[in-house]
């Protein structure tokens, strides 16, 4: 679900979100409108609106921990745990975590990764955001989404910044709700297509 679907519609943050995300056509590779939120993280009014549409959002839905996908997850789900009295917990790629963690692998449109997590790091029962920057096939969502209910979490819904309109309706994410915040502007897409 957008944002502006959900009683945000005509909101000034979200156009100030959306205006502050550059599209930086053909990056990493041709074909590739790489959303790049390092313009929306200079811009600090955005970057709080960011932050406080997502607090207010789940500060009253008793919610223990926020998990954040590697790397840009670790961006917006700090903050977001801090305001709600919820505890952080990264979401990380193959060997970047010490210690003992549970691994869940997942396909991409381009190869497959990995996602990793501490073990004992969220117990069973408790109710999980997750958090990333973008869902394109919700791919890396869905293995997170396996990766919390492997240990018993309850996975509440997933929160994200940008949700790319092309794959509108096709987010592949095990039943657990999505919440967006903005689509790239078309202009910026409708010029490199």
């Amino acid at each position: 679900m957008f944002a502006e679907e959900n009683g945000l519609h005509g909101d000034p943050r979200i156009k100030a979100i959306s205006d502050a995300i550059r599209v930086v056509p053909h990056f990493p590779k041709p074909g590739i409108m790489f959303q790049d939120i390092t313009t929306l993280l200079l811009d600090q009014k955005a970057f709080r609106y960011t932050v406080d549409i997502f607090v207010d959002r789940y500060r009253d839905k008793k919610i223990s921990v926020v998990a954040g996908v590697e790397a840009r997850g670790f961006i917006f789900g700090p903050p977001i745990a801090l305001a709600i009295g919820a505890k952080f917990v990264p979401l990380r790629k193959p060997r970047k975590l010490p210690g003992e963690v549970i691994s869940e692998a997942y396909v991409l449109e381009y190869g497959t990764d990995c996602l990793e997590m501490h073990v004992g790091a969220v117990q069973p029962g408790e109710s999980v955001l997750i958090v990333d920057d973008l869902v394109a096939t919700g791919g890396t969502l869905s293995a997170a989404i396996r990766l919390l209910e492997r240990v018993g979490a309850e996975v509440v819904e997933c929160a994200c910044v940008i949700g790319l309109p092309l794959v509108k309706g096709n987010w592949r994410l095990n039943g657990v709700p999505l919440y967006v915040l903005v689509e790239p502007r078309l202009d910026d897409l409708e010029g490199a297509l």
